[in-house]
């Protein structure tokens, strides 16, 4: 079973060809509304990959709430402790180019008043993995990963958005991208490589690198895994899949190459498919895809690898 502490959205999707200028207008090609949030997005991706899912979290008190948390529901996600609060749900504003490209504002919302005390070390400790990510309240997520910590349960730490955290080698691992990787780098006096990074925070680092594929650093090995050929339509939400099905798989007891190898087929064709929750795969669409290929090759990885995104 995987617990879900993070951020539920809605997402307000502006299609066009490419961002306005500063001061300028333009007219979109298309718009629409969907559920979002990197805690929701990677929760239904775990559920839709294969693993029981209970997601903890905060909605508002306003229309957009039962908008956040439907698919959720029609996926069987338990979400007995989302809590709904006075105030707005979390909005996103997605503006989506042409090529795929996307820039995302956030604004918390009813997510700034999730607190870990909603869910009882009795269900954390069934968990196989706590997933959390940087769209809650820093104290609230530093509260959940000392309690992983202490129970003996692995959490996994998206740091995203980029963000400071206290002590964030207390985490059982960390997943981040290249933009990530760079900050907290310059946070910590690192590279951005995955290994240059557990060697200074301490716990295990899965970098993932776009077109290049990903690479991690663990206490059993380092390896480099390819990514999946992908028709890029819309990136929205291809990290957040790549985060849920890796958790999912290592749900199943894989080892985090094969893993790895399977988040990168799913991330591939989140690529493939317009929309946030609307991109993320099913467990037998993903399997269809990794017959396709992607070698897995256990490696030395340089200490710096800095091809971008």
């Amino acid at each position: 079973m995987i617990v879900v502490f993070g951020s539920i959205n809605v997402d307000l999707v502006m299609e066009m060809d490419e961002v306005p200028a500063r001061g300028q207008t333009i007219l979109v090609r298309s718009f629409r509304t969907e559920p979002g949030g990197k805690g929701a997005n990677q929760a239904l991706a775990a559920r839709r990959a294969g693993a029981e899912v209970t997601m903890v979290g905060a909605v508002g008190n306003d229309a957009l709430a039962a908008v956040a948390t439907g698919n959720l529901l029609d996926a069987g996600v338990d979400v007995s402790r989302v809590i709904t609060v006075t105030g707005s749900t979390g909005c996103a504003s997605v503006w989506l180019e042409a090529d795929g490209a996307n820039r995302i504002g956030v604004a918390l919302g009813a997510n700034a008043e999730a607190r870990a005390g909603q869910i009882d070390d009795g269900v954390l400790a069934k968990a196989s993995s706590v997933l959390l990510q940087m769209e809650n309240r820093p104290d609230e997520i530093a509260t959940m990963i000392r309690r992983c910590r202490s129970l003996g349960v692995r959490s996994i730490l998206n740091l995203a958005p980029a963000a400071r955290l206290p002590d964030i080698g207390a985490c059982g691992l960390l997943v981040v991208n290249e933009d990530e990787a760079a900050a907290l780098a310059g946070w910590i006096g690192s590279q951005p490589g995955a290994v240059s990074l557990r060697a200074v925070i301490g716990c295990d680092v899965i970098r993932t690198l776009g077109s290049q594929g990903s690479e991690a650093a663990t206490a059993n090995g380092t390896w480099t895994v390819p990514a999946f050929a992908a028709r890029v339509r819309d990136t929205t939400a291809a990290g957040d899949c790549y985060v849920g099905v890796l958790a999912a798989a290592l749900d199943r007891g894989l080892a985090v190459p094969d893993a790895m190898r399977e988040a990168s087929a799913a991330a591939a064709l989140a690529c493939e498919r317009a929309g946030s929750q609307a991109s993320l795969p099913t467990g037998a669409v993903i399997a269809m895809r990794l017959t396709e290929g992607a070698t897995l090759t256990p490696s030395a990885m340089p200490e710096d690898s800095s091809v971008s995104d």
